[in-house]
């Protein structure tokens, strides 16, 4: 079981309970982005699982962690261009079978200041993929920073410009899915009103009134290892909440 979530800050999260939650079950990798530190905290050190961490160099921002129960044969850090490695956005772990990534994508930010960055980044990612895919097959999960379809937010109409739901940055998570990859959730839940991330303003976890931007995503050779992808919406302590998938052995 592979379990991915944006914690909005590590040291916030791991003081409420729905992380301990989390890192009491069953779980083989569970990866987690923003993290906003550059060491593993000690509370971590007797979790049952050895810690990766890709941070960046900007103290307090961005960051991924992934926590292992299996070892794995390489740790991988970036992508290979320093204008987004600095800002510790990726961490591969390579097992015998295949890849896992962990992701953070960049954020297009409000007036999409970044979007140009966003999209190189995806591009970026994807040729990344791709290198990997040759060797054996990819799991990555993460923030996707993009909310595919109509279906995948709660208020499209409302968002066409707005970061994280552009066309550019539609087209580019259409383009990812075309080219092999397999959103595992919608191979189960077909349709709307699920989310991964809801704003802290105007009670929108309340209302539902969210966007599912988090993702687990697989090369299409282990599609028909998926067993479930979920939403593990019960989880508190972040604005996101985690995602998870089983694949079979």
């Amino acid at each position: 079981m592979i379990v991915s979530w944006n914690v909005n800050g590590l040291r916030s999260v791991i003081r409420k309970p729905g992380f301990w939650e989390l890192i009491k079950g069953n779980h083989d990798l569970i990866l987690l982005q923003e993290i906003k530190i550059d060491s593993v905290p000690i509370e971590l050190n007797s979790s049952g699982y050895t810690a990766y961490v890709n941070s960046a160099k900007r103290k307090g921002y961005s960051g991924v962690l992934t926590l292992s129960k299996p070892k794995p044969l390489r740790v991988l850090k970036g992508i290979g261009r320093s204008k987004f490695d600095s800002e510790g956005r990726v961490l591969t772990l390579e097992f015998e079978s295949l890849f896992v990534v962990n992701a953070y994508f960049v954020n297009a930010q409000r007036g999409l200041v970044r979007l140009e960055d966003k999209l190189e980044f995806d591009d970026l990612m994807l040729d990344y993929l791709e290198r990997l895919r040759k060797v054996k097959p990819v799991v990555v999960c993460g923030d996707f920073n993009v909310a595919h379809t109509e279906i995948d937010i709660a208020r499209p109409k409302d968002n066409v410009r707005n970061a994280g739901f552009t066309p550019e940055e539609r087209e580019w998570m259409t383009r990812l899915l075309e080219r092999g990859y397999v959103d595992t959730f919608r191979m189960f839940v077909k349709e709307g009103g699920h989310y991964t991330w809801w704003s802290y303003r105007f009670r929108a976890r309340e209302k539902n009134i969210g966007w599912r931007i988090d993702y687990c995503i697989v090369s299409h050779e282990l599609k028909d290892k998926v067993v479930s992808s979920r939403i593990l919406n019960t989880i508190a302590g972040s604005d996101h909440v985690p995602v998870a998938l089983e694949l079979s052995a």
